[in-house]
């Protein structure tokens, strides 16, 4: 069994099925000690010619074979079976039981965790903690009950029987099973910290092997599958030694239990032989005795493989302990409330940000209004701070009360929820699940419709190339939509993001990866959208030229904000900027012409 502050109440959560495969197992346990019982009167009977029935003594006749032996013999296997079959019902329901809620808590819990979690926690071993370290607890809460309770119940009922036939020999019994307790702890405090070794390697081989399957495009492109295939040697010697040695403690233990229990029975066979000589015990009541022990050979082995277990438990209980445990640093105020409807209104006042754990400010002292309705080119160099500018109008971050406002609203007297669900956003490395290309472009809704997924696409000039697929909008895209191009995956984004149509739209550089043409189709489009608020973040000047205004922003500060024409007359460093990519972009048309 394994105890901690989230699993314990699973105990309790569960206890009616875990009291009723209690019950069955008391059940089973009575009954099993009966067979000895039935094994020395069939001995005795063969001996003398006479059993001890009920206190009575009668001939062993074939009558009495039957009825008193044989017949009881059906009854208590049929219990047994009954009983058997009823706490494994009960004891591993509750444990998968168990299983799931903590795996749906864990979810509930990684869901509103900070991107500064996952910047430090690897997927590989998040995985490890949803796949290996669940089953493990899974396993240790069914079987730990079991074993626990079984080794307990058995053991006591089985050595209460055997005092009652004899003291010393009892006694004698159970001196080696003492050293077993003693030394099964002392292995069980080193085994939970192998084990712990052993998940965390496990954890490193998977986040190695998904993120070589992530980017197997960049290993073959650059000739280092070889260079791969070592790593990831190196890293499976490495679980592999770590496996071998926690297998050597347990066959260890499991050796010592073997060692330890045979050493029993050459005590009973020793002892009791001499009993039998003496005439204080007949061949029955030895074979009775010697049936008792090997009724609590099982609680004994349950003993090892409990302390085992439970070692596997703690270790793979305090992995997902430190998940539960992590800090949710975004999230709501007590008292913010929901703002419902958005109309677009976005200002900074003086917001200076540093990224959790970050040595100097990205963003510095910014201020700047965003009219509702308003169309807003973001540029500036990379590092200036425009994707994080982006982030903290979604809370991705925490921001200072007073700095940035939504409608009027300080930001952080709103709910998450209801500023994320006003904005609609295609982020910078553009995410497609594996799914088709409609239920993609229709992800904010459960139900989309078909007509408003294809008027998106349309929108973002990516249906004709959607069309020609063979199986249209059902195709299926690969993971992380690497069945499609860069342009259409960045396109198939703005679809969706159109598609939840939000008063507050925000496109981090999401028109780089298409050609000025197509550009030009989707910024033409975005003028349609009258009423909504539009955040296009872009590295060519030409892509935001004419919007209402442009926000320039250089190594995290507001160097410029107005129209382009007014930037470029008053601003020189976004003279310069735009000087330069005109002369970049005349090269290489020069350059194409030739």
């Amino acid at each position: 069994m394994i105890f901690g502050k989230y699993i314990n109440r699973y105990y309790l959560k569960n206890a009616p099925l875990l009291l009723l495969g209690l019950a069955a197992l008391v059940l089973v346990d009575f009954f099993q000690l009966k067979v000895p019982e039935l094994y020395r009167m069939v001995i005795n009977g063969t001996n003398s010619g006479e059993v001890v029935v009920d206190g009575q003594t009668m001939a062993f006749t074939m009558d009495v074979l039957l009825d008193k032996i044989c017949l009881p013999m059906i009854w208590i296997i049929l219990a047994m079976v009954f009983g058997r079959f009823l706490w494994r019902v009960c004891f591993f329901n509750a444990a998968v039981r168990t299983e799931t809620d903590l795996r749906n808590k864990m979810f509930d819990h990684s869901r509103m965790l900070s991107q500064e979690y996952y910047q430090v926690n690897k997927v590989g071993n998040l995985m490890s903690l949803y796949t290996n370290d669940l089953d493990t607890i899974q396993e240790c809460f069914g079987d730990g009950v079991l074993m626990f309770f079984d080794a307990m119940l058995l053991g006591l009922l089985a050595i209460i029987k055997m005092w009652r036939m004899d003291h010393l020999l009892t006694l004698l019994s159970l001196i080696p099973m003492v050293f077993l307790l003693v030394v099964g702890s002392g292995l069980g405090k080193v085994m939970v910290k192998k084990w712990e070794e052993r998940q965390q390697a496990f954890s490193d081989l998977s986040d190695f092997a998904q993120e070589s399957y992530s980017g197997i495009a960049v290993i073959k492109a650059f000739v280092k599958e070889y260079k791969e295939l070592n790593a990831f040697r190196k890293l499976n010697r490495e679980n592999e030694d770590i496996n071998v040695t926690y297998t050597r403690i347990s066959t260890l233990l499991n050796i010592m239990v073997t060692l330890f229990v045979e050493s029993v029975i050459c005590v009973i066979l020793g002892y009791g032989g001499y009993l039998v000589y003496q005439g204080k015990f007949n061949a029955g009541q030895l074979v009775e005795y010697i049936g008792y022990f090997s009724a609590i050979v099982w609680p004994i082995m349950a003993v090892a493989m409990l302390i085992e277990k439970t070692s596997r438990g703690k270790a793979s209980l305090n992995r997902v302990s430190e998940l539960l445990d992590a800090e949710i640093h975004v999230k709501d105020r007590p008292g913010a409330k929901e703002i419902e409807h958005i109309k677009g209104k976005i200002e900074f006042k003086n917001l200076t940000f540093r990224y959790p754990g970050g040595e100097y400010d990205v963003l510095k002292n910014v201020s700047f209004v965003i009219n509702p309705g308003e169309r807003v080119g973001i540029v500036g160099k990379t590092g200036a701070g425009k994707t994080t500018l982006v982030d903290l109008i979604l809370r991705t971050y925490n921001v200072k009360d007073g700095t940035l406002f939504i409608d009027d609203q300080d930001v952080n007297d709103l709910t998450i929820h209801s500023v994320r669900e006003g904005c609609a956003y295609v982020p910078q490395d553009s995410f497609l699940f594996s799914d088709t290309i409609e239920r993609n472009i229709g992800f904010s809704f459960d139900e989309a419709d078909q007509s408003q997924v294809e008027l998106a696409a349309k929108m973002a000039d990516v249906h004709e190339n959607i069309i020609d697929f063979k199986d249209g909008y059902e195709t299926i895209l690969g993971e992380r939509g690497v069945t499609v191009s860069g342009g259409q995956k960045q396109r198939i984004s703005i679809a969706r993001a159109l598609m939840k149509n939000a008063p507050v739209l925000i496109l981090d550089d999401s028109v780089s990866a298409v050609d000025t043409k197509t550009e030009r189709i989707i910024l033409d489009n975005l003028k349609k959208q009258t009423g909504r608020t539009i955040l296009l973040i872009a590295h060519r000047i030409s892509t935001v030229e004419e919007m209402d205004k442009i926000i320039f922003l250089d190594d995290g500060e507001v160097k410029a904000v107005g129209p382009h024409t007014e930037l470029y007359a008053s601003c020189e460093e976004y003279r310069k900027m735009v000087d330069l990519q005109k002369l970049e972009e005349e090269e290489e048309r020069g350059e194409t012409n030739a």
